[in-house]
């Protein structure tokens, strides 16, 4: 998970498991989504002062996917982590990773793309100076 910069930890819950013996896969999404979540408010781009009802900026996910490696299964530690693998003028290309908290075994991949818009016309917007810096620094390098 070394280049993963957000990690977030889970639990796997009993109630998490499907009538198949493991975790559902709509799951993986939620988990997914906390990471990007904890990514995003990192930077700052998950805020209530970036997403105010009247000419706020904020992410809205675009387009997402799984890739599912091997079954998860009660009881198991989970860690999942996020990163940015692309900058765009509009858009954020996120991957994700989920793996078992203490062997490393993975269990899945997934991605997302992320378009920044004004509230609440849903005018998609270029990526905020501030917030690219951000990601720039917390990813440890340049986007062009």
């Amino acid at each position: 998970m070394n280049e993963f910069p957000i990690t977030v930890r889970f639990p796997v819950q009993w109630g998490e498991m499907d009538a198949y013996g493991h975790v559902n896969n709509a799951r993986y999404f939620t988990w997914f989504e906390a990471a990007r979540i904890a990514y995003m408010a990192r930077v700052g781009l998950v805020s209530a002062e970036m997403q105010k009802p009247e000419g706020g900026v904020g992410p809205i996910v675009a387009a997402t996917n799984a890739e599912y490696l091997r079954p998860v299964v009660f009881p198991a530690e989970l860690v999942v982590g996020a990163r940015v693998t692309r900058l765009g003028n509009t858009s954020i290309t996120m991957e994700y990773a989920v793996e078992d908290a203490n062997s490393g075994v993975r269990y899945a991949r997934g991605g997302a793309v992320l378009v920044t818009l004004r509230y609440p016309t849903y005018e998609k917007v270029p990526v905020p100076p501030e917030i690219r810096a951000a990601i720039e620094a917390l990813e440890g390098r340049i986007f062009e």
